[in-house]
């Protein structure tokens, strides 16, 4: 079974249900944790009342800096949302670890951005280095894979659109929100892996549900992939790509046909103005919910549960 692992100002727990139970650890870093699995298991194993997990408050499981890598359009309803058809190449991209927050902190929409989007993703953190030329078959992902957290791939969308610019849109301070448990696994925990189903609601309206089940490239194919221009090392993170449900989407054929014809300015500008009436991005005062679990429990992630604040 997989253990719980919360991180506050005070150190680590291991989450028991309703309590929490604080490792003896030295760790300051995820890297330096997973390091130190035995005092994760002993505190599993303590028999400790505890803490009530509800009393603490959660940081990102996942320490900064790391590297934050994302796949693009890794579930085929996402990329039905987003007009694609036929085979995707798998793609990569980066975002800055600087946006990493955790998971009751608000998300901070940048002055400028009238376009934010959400983005549920099961974010990979890694328990050991992942060499270039590394190829990795799904017997070798404990090997790889410590553990798993909720993220949220917070899009700022008229940047990412009209600059093609997904670092910039993707990496604005509180842009991935993380946690609030790091779940480790065992060995047996990974044959799971396309029963967890991932969920994600705005003011208690359901926008995204579905299980790995509908991902195009999947973690070991992924890692190694990756691994062909991009080392990794324990504490990094891998976000694995979003359900459709986002509030952008591709528009009909026959507008996208006509919009190719006009100068970029104008495209925009016109795209823009229809999206303006789309009432599904995020705005201040929204509350965004995400949790990820199989059906049975045996790997639950928690819930996250962010609001939308405007810049100061």
């Amino acid at each position: 079974m997989s253990t719980n692992v919360l991180r506050t100002a005070d150190g680590w727990w291991v989450a028991l249900g309703e309590r929490a139970v604080p490792v003896d650890t030295k760790a300051a870093t995820t890297a330096e944790l997973l390091a130190d699995r035995d005092a994760v298991r002993e505190a599993a194993r303590s028999g400790e009342v505890g803490t009530p997990v509800a009393d603490l408050v959660a940081l990102s499981p996942v320490t900064t800096p790391c590297r934050v890598v994302a796949q693009m359009v890794n579930y085929r309803s996402h990329a039905r949302d987003s007009g694609f058809k036929g085979d995707i190449p798998p793609a990569f991209f980066r975002k800055a670890s600087g946006s990493v927050s955790g998971p009751g902190d608000a998300v901070v929409r940048p002055s400028h951005v009238k376009f934010l989007d959400y983005e549920i993703e099961l974010g990979l953190v890694m328990g050991a280095p992942l060499p270039v030329g590394t190829v990795v078959e799904e017997r070798d992902l404990p090997s790889y894979v410590a553990g798993l957290v909720i993220t949220n791939d917070v899009s700022a969308r008229e940047v990412q659109l009209t600059k093609t610019q997904f670092y910039e849109s993707k990496s604005y301070p509180t842009f991935t929100p993380t946690g609030p448990y790091l779940s480790l696994l065992e060995p047996e925990d990974f044959t799971h892996l396309l029963d967890l189903r991932l969920k994600l609601s705005v003011n208690g309206e359901l926008r995204q549900d579905r299980t790995l089940a509908d991902m195009i490239v999947r973690p070991a194919q992924a890692l190694t992939l990756l691994a062909r221009f991009q080392t990794l090392d324990a504490g990094d993170l891998l976000l694995t790509g979003t359900p459709g449900g986002t509030a952008l989407k591709a528009p009909p054929k026959a507008v996208e046909k006509i919009g190719a014809l006009l100068p970029p300015a104008v495209k925009w500008k016109a795209f823009f103005k229809s999206q303006a009436k789309n009432p599904h991005y995020l705005h201040p005062g929204d509350v965004i919910t995400a949790t990820i679990a199989t059906p049975d429990g045996r790997i639950d992630l928690g819930e996250q549960r962010t609001p939308v604040a405007g810049a100061n």
